[in-house]
């Protein structure tokens, strides 16, 4: 079997990045047909020693637990460019992406709201998404980083169907065939017949009746509040959530621990943990390197199907 080479970038140094970065490598469950590439300062002395290579990004500045600058930002985005002319190039067959701040990227004029936007740029990608996974539940998210006054004008039937595709999509990925996904509603009881909001209705729902008759196995809109007990009742192999916060919730409630990001629609393979920088704890040698592990576990996976979205 050929050797399978994942890129872990450094993420924002002032944060736990390359301390669960460390830490995960060190797990040493790695298969020996696995190659861990370290992507990052050439400041730390541990990624020497335990990853398969180093490949330095500069850093034009001290390393400081918890501060935000715009240095770490720099260095943060110059990895995650490196790592994706690496997968690009097929230096890397996946990448995996440590935490950054968006406040440092705003700093350093980085102009992206996160990785999911910043890697789709880069790979020339115009149709993604983002799903978040852990302890079996997946969910995938109709808006993403916006304010949540923001979130009912932003949804339009036809981005919550192209959701609904991408999660169809990937499911298949997973080798899921005709995985079964379950559509939130945005407002609750979905609506409640039009007394609680029309977006479910004039939105949502014809969403779902596209996707169905594009042969994608989808139901809903389904109130939020009951629709992630289902899904771990395995009625749904996927929710579509339709803001951040209404996915994530409940993903970080049920997995905080071992969630994995998912970028999806991607030429390439992107995963990471599914936490920040935890910049409280930084350099205290506590953050715990379970997503992580999770988030190369996946890219190891996922590395080895054919993607759905190789040019």
């Amino acid at each position: 079997m050929k050797k399978i080479r994942i890129g872990i970038t450094c993420g924002d140094v002032n944060g736990i990045g390359p301390e669960i970065a460390l830490r995960a490598v060190d797990s040493g469950h790695w298969s020996s047909g696995v190659e861990l590439i370290f992507i990052g300062p050439d400041l730390f002395p541990d990624p020497k020693k335990k990853f398969s290579g180093v490949w330095n990004i500069p850093f034009a500045d001290r390393i400081v637990p918890g501060k935000i600058t715009a240095a770490a930002s720099n260095t943060a985005a110059a990895a995650i460019e490196r790592a994706v002319q690496g997968c690009l190039a097929g230096e890397l067959h996946a990448m995996v992406t440590a935490p950054i701040c968006k406040e440092g990227l705003q700093l350093a004029g980085v102009n992206y709201p996160g990785h999911t936007e910043m890697i789709a740029d880069l790979t020339g990608t115009r149709r993604y998404g983002m799903m978040l996974m852990g302890r079996g539940l997946r969910v995938m998210l109709a808006t993403r980083h916006l304010p949540l006054r923001a979130v009912a004008d932003a949804l339009t039937t036809e981005n919550v169907l192209e959701t609904i595709e991408l999660t169809g999509e990937t499911l298949k990925w997973f080798g899921l065939e005709a995985g079964r996904i379950g559509v939130c509603g945005l407002n609750p009881h979905a609506g409640d017949g039009g007394a609680l909001g029309n977006e479910d209705a004039a939105v949502v729902a014809p969403a779902v009746k596209a996707a169905c008759a594009k042969g994608f196995n989808a139901a809903g809109p389904i109130p939020a509040d009951v629709i992630f007990y289902q899904a771990l009742k395995q009625q749904y192999d996927a929710v579509v959530a339709m803001y951040h916060d209404q996915g994530l919730g409940p993903l970080k409630m049920h997995a905080f621990d071992c969630g994995v990001n998912l970028t999806v629609g991607l030429p390439i393979v992107r995963t990471s943990p599914d936490h920040g920088t935890a910049f409280d704890i930084a350099g205290k040698g506590v953050a715990r390197p379970d997503s992580m592990v999770a988030a190369i576990e996946t890219a190891i996976d996922l590395a080895q199907r054919p993607n759905p979205w190789t040019k």
